[in-house]
């Protein structure tokens, strides 16, 4: 009885699926309604009619990055109207600024939505929450969409990265030209080599989660765990270090031994800062002060791998 029930329905579906699949095919070639992805779009005008009157923008976008993608929006338009809307009636208008939309005379939020509706993955996938977009600032802050600054930029406003973003941070331009060896300034890295401006996971806009892990991506021989871990190493490199720039060695946030000692006592090590520990006329320093101060001993204070390493010395 059951078999028989089985064979029943599977010979239902199968009359039912040559019935389904007769009327689709036959209704397929009656079908004249053009589908959407090749209707005609209305209200664009046709490709090159913006270089009519535009000439100088049209040349100087064909130099960048947005003249050579051949990238195109939802309604298959690329070029000009992909950022400026449907130009038909601008042009039909005689060139009538109000039938045209223009992206630079629009709030910061709606000129950032249509730069996100090609840019939208990658880098500026955090774009949205970000302190950038938070403090209302607009794509065209840092980057110019038709003249490229320089060649080598990426259509930045500036000729280059660190002048682009030190016209607001201007502490931070500051604090780069206190130390003499400053690897931003040689150019070996730039400000995106550490931060994402626009947006990103970590703290400050860093690339990686933590400060820590940003700093291990160049300085990889300081990455703990180690046997034995010297507390702020592993808390935090800025504890120490300004990564900006500094008046004192090795980017250190202050001079050592004050350095140390603004964290260990002097009960191990009764000492006066930066004081001459002979009670002889002449001039002998301590030698917790001379030169590297405290690391001429403890000199993995980063941390010590060494089953001897406890106190860093070795």
């Amino acid at each position: 009885m059951l078999r028989e029930r089985l064979q029943r329905g599977m010979l239902l579906v199968l009359i039912a699926a040559l019935v389904f699949g007769w009327r689709a095919a036959g209704a397929a070639p009656e079908s004249k309604t053009p589908s959407s992805a090749t209707a005609p779009v209305e209200g664009y005008a046709e490709p090159g009619t913006c270089a009519t009157c535009h000439e100088e923008e049209a040349a100087a976008l064909k130099a960048t990055a947005h003249g050579k993608t051949g990238a195109t929006t939802w309604d298959g338009i690329a070029g000009c109207e992909s950022c400026h809307g449907p130009g038909a009636a601008h042009v039909e208008s005689g060139g009538d600024k109000t039938k045209i939309r223009n992206p630079g005379h629009l709030p910061a939020t709606e000129l950032n939505a249509i730069c996100l509706t090609c840019h939208e993955r990658g880098d500026r996938s955090h774009w949205t929450g970000s302190p950038h977009e938070g403090r209302g600032l607009a794509c065209t802050t840092c980057h110019s969409i038709h003249h490229a600054a320089s060649p080598t930029t990426k259509l930045l406003t500036k000729k280059t990265e660190f002048e682009t973003c030190t016209t607001c941070h201007l502490k931070r331009k500051a604090s780069l030209f206190r130390s003499a060896h400053m690897p931003m300034r040689e150019g070996q890295i730039t400000c995106t080599s550490c931060n994402n401006p626009h947006g990103s996971n970590g703290p400050a806009m860093l690339k990686q989660f933590s400060v820590n892990e940003n700093c291990y991506s160049c300085h990889a021989e300081r990455r703990a765990p180690m046997l034995w871990e010297h507390p702020p190493v592993k808390e935090s490199c800025v504890t120490c270090h300004d990564p900006h720039g500094t008046l004192h060695p090795r980017l250190l946030v202050a001079k050592i031994p004050r350095l140390c000692q603004q964290c260990h006592d002097e009960t191990r090590h009764p000492t006066q800062p930066y004081s001459d520990a002979s009670a002889a006329p002449e001039f002998f320093p301590n030698s917790r002060m001379f030169d590297r101060g405290c690391v001429n001993c403890h000199s993995m204070i980063h941390g010590s791998n060494h089953p001897a390493g406890m106190r860093f010395l070795r």
